[in-house]
């Protein structure tokens, strides 16, 4: 008997599947032996299968499969990062319902359900930075300027106006200020009811420009050639040079590599390696020059860089931070290893208790998120920043802007809350004045559990606009999902 059109598309979509799952099942477990640390990861956690699951999904094409999915009004799978299995085996079933006997939805091979895997996420969240606002589930976490430390009633202010986690930068300051700072916070919590986690980010490996003290600054243009100087004492004359923190990395830089300056401000190629140094080719900068200021950042993407992940200023805060913090920030965290080593320095501090947020600034941490990921996630609460003001110079503008939305994707799957962070309302926080595209990015922002403020002299008013934003973008957008809420025309 011929097979009815029904039959013949129920056939065409569950053959696939069943097999994308099968592979699934058996790329997941590869997948997670690679990544995990300790058995205790593989065997326990659904959050690590699930991520599992996800990343053995989508080393697969899926494009024309969702849209025949999608035509036949079932679930395209373009929303299942939280509940991997469990979304592919009710769209199975769907299909099967009248040619062959159901699989079990609990057959999930240790991952969650759908209720199970949002709950997961929300959980997370709450365990890292504390519950959500009555009105608003996406957290605000705001840098607390220096002024923090003697002006209680602005800290008291940005908690009234939203800030659920006050960020503590251990680059700047020193431990009697970061004590106010705590201080004023505590005494914030007192004064509003409202909860507020304390984030310290230690200020990590960054490698920043040294000059001349005789020279305020390098003023450079498009084609000057700059010398990134091993010793500014003995540098040619008549040449402009700047020094490095890290004089030693000079020597792993090759010709045709990028060095970018001052947050991307200044772009430049290595053209040759001498006794002197690097010589370094200007190619990209504004039309008017760049003025290159001694203690800015210096990115080497396409350098493999070996330093400690954590420097003895970092030891030295990390004690202060284990008594007063909630949470840690590791900054230019890049693989397993490095987080195993933050995770030694807590144990001997017997600071268990610490959240751990790790930043995300590099191309080497953006290819080992997972194993960055699963080395801390049995033990620790866990949150991953997005910090898109380094990623952008390692990736490149274009590359950022996909790279920011697969970050989401991966630590949805893993039920890790993620903060969105770099330049959020930046002009507003800044100069006072609202910039448009800027306000669509904190819409956008609101996908990510929590949103980072920067500093600046009107950092109140950034706040509470990005309040109002969040507020009204979750009634549209929850994650991947958008939500038909009644429209007011």
């Amino acid at each position: 008997m011929p097979c009815s059109p029904v039959q013949r598309l129920q056939t065409s979509l569950s053959d696939p599947l069943i097999a994308l799952r099968s592979q699934i099942e058996q790329e997941s477990h590869q997948i997670l032996t690679q990544y995990c640390a300790n058995e205790a990861c593989l065997q326990h956690s659904k959050s690590a299968r699930n991520l599992g699951h996800y990343l053995a999904l989508r080393r697969h094409d899926l494009r024309q499969l969702q849209d025949q999915l999608a035509e036949a009004g079932l679930s395209s799978l373009g929303r299942c990062e939280a509940h991997v299995m469990y979304t592919l085996n009710r769209v199975i079933n769907m299909l099967q319902r009248d040619v062959a006997a159901p699989i079990d939805p609990a057959d999930l091979y240790g991952g969650p359900d759908y209720r199970e895997g949002r709950r997961l996420l929300s959980d997370n969240t709450a365990r890292l930075f504390g519950p959500p606002d009555a009105h608003r589930s996406t957290r605000i976490m705001v840098t607390l300027p220096s002024e923090a430390a003697d002006d209680p009633r602005l800290v008291r202010d940005l908690m009234l106006r939203g800030m659920n986690c006050a960020r503590i930068n251990c680059a700047h300051d020193d431990h009697a200020s970061w004590q106010c700072m705590v201080d004023n916070i505590v005494k914030a919590r007192a004064e509003t009811g409202a909860d507020c986690a304390v984030l310290m980010d230690l200020a990590g490996q960054k490698i920043r420009t040294r000059l001349d003290p005789a020279a305020a600054k390098l003023h450079l243009h498009l084609d000057d050639r700059l010398l990134l100087a091993r010793d500014l004492t003995t540098a040619p004359g008549g040449v402009a040079a700047v020094g490095c923190s890290h004089a030693q990395l000079i020597d792993s830089l090759h010709a045709d590599q990028w060095a970018w300056f001052d947050d991307g401000k200044l772009g430049t190629i290595v053209d040759s390696i001498d006794e002197h140094g690097a010589w370094l080719h200007v190619v990209h900068c504004r039309p008017k020059g760049v003025k290159l200021r001694a203690d800015k950042g210096i990115n080497l993407p396409d350098t493999h860089i070996q330093l400690p992940c954590l420097t003895a200023k970092d030891l030295d805060d990390l004690d202060f931070v284990c008594r007063h913090a909630d949470l840690v920030g590791f900054s230019f965290v890049q693989s397993r290893a490095d987080m195993q080593t933050l995770i030694a320095e807590l144990d001997q501090r017997h600071a268990a208790h610490l959240g751990i947020v790790a930043k995300i600034e590099t191309r080497m941490a953006v290819k080992n998120l997972p194993e960055i990921i699963l080395s801390a996630l049995p033990r620790f609460r866990l949150g991953v920043m997005i910090a898109r003001g380094d990623l952008a110079v390692e990736l490149g503008g274009v590359r950022m802007a996909e790279i920011q939305e697969e970050l989401l994707w991966l630590c949805e799957a893993a039920h890790v809350p993620v903060i969105w962070a770099t330049q959020v309302l930046e002009t507003l926080a800044k100069k006072g004045i609202s910039s448009r595209p800027e306000l669509t990015d904190a819409a956008m922002s609101g996908r990510a559990e929590c949103v980072m403020l920067n500093k600046g002299p009107y950092i109140l008013s950034a706040a509470g606009t990005l309040n109002s934003i969040l507020v009204r973008m979750q009634d549209h957008q929850q994650k991947k999902r958008s939500h038909m809420r009644a429209l007011h025309w």
